[in-house]
């Protein structure tokens, strides 16, 4: 007997007992933690991004287009990458070049473009992470790993949930999906931190209240 069939027939014999696929998995474990009010879920969003080190805005809807400009420009950006469905109101106002995510754009361009500024799929208040599916408004996963400055705009509360199960339920497994937690990051063995070096060094989280728009537009 060679060692693959040994190997083989320990698994088959360690596997002889589990469950088939259709059996039902118990899913007991916490949907979240703590009973939070939709206010306090996007607080401890902005709290946990903050501790991320990642840079929080606040605004409305409307006043959406003047915060990006206004970011971009405390930035020094000159050219700004720009997923194909984004909203072009956002970058109505920045005096900015606008480069389109084009698939010819090679890792070399894409390092000199100075900030790239997408939408998000969801965002995760417990862990202040940012969950990217690679939607028309997010772009290919590459455009938000390359250049040295992402700008992530989320809906609030729309695309806040607590716990990382909700958000689970509302993403695409087969979507290539980016979580983010902060600006990129690792250290070595005596702990002195790197940002930069496996994505984007400056993570700023536009946080946009699209309830407000609502009620002064109804």
């Amino acid at each position: 007997m060679s060692s693959r069939e040994r190997i083989l027939g320990r698994v088959r014999r360690a596997l002889a007992d589990a469950p088939s696929e259709d059996t039902p998995i118990e899913r007991a474990y916490l949907r979240e933690h703590g009973d939070r009010s939709v206010e306090e879920t996007v607080e401890l969003l902005a709290e946990n991004l903050a501790d991320y080190r990642a840079i929080v805005h606040r605004c409305t809807a409307a006043d959406l287009p003047a915060t990006l400009a206004g970011m971009l420009a405390a930035r020094g950006s000159k050219t700004v990458l720009v997923p194909p469905g984004l909203e072009r109101s956002w970058l109505a106002e920045a005096d900015t070049e606008q480069v389109p995510d084009l698939v010819e754009t090679t890792p070399h361009e894409l390092d000199r473009i100075d900030s790239v500024v997408t939408a998000c799929a969801v965002a995760v208040a417990e862990t202040g992470t940012i969950v990217l599916d690679g939607g028309p408004d997010q772009g290919r996963r590459r455009i938000t790993l390359v250049p040295d400055h992402h700008i992530c705009v989320v809906r609030v509360p729309d695309q806040v949930v607590s716990s990382v199960p909700q958000a689970l339920e509302r993403l695409d497994p087969v979507s290539p999906l980016t979580w983010i937690s902060g600006p990129s990051a690792t250290s070595d063995i005596e702990l002195d931190r790197v940002e930069g070096v496996h994505g984007p060094r400056t993570l700023e989280v536009v946080l946009v209240d699209t309830q407000v728009s609502a009620e002064v537009n109804s």
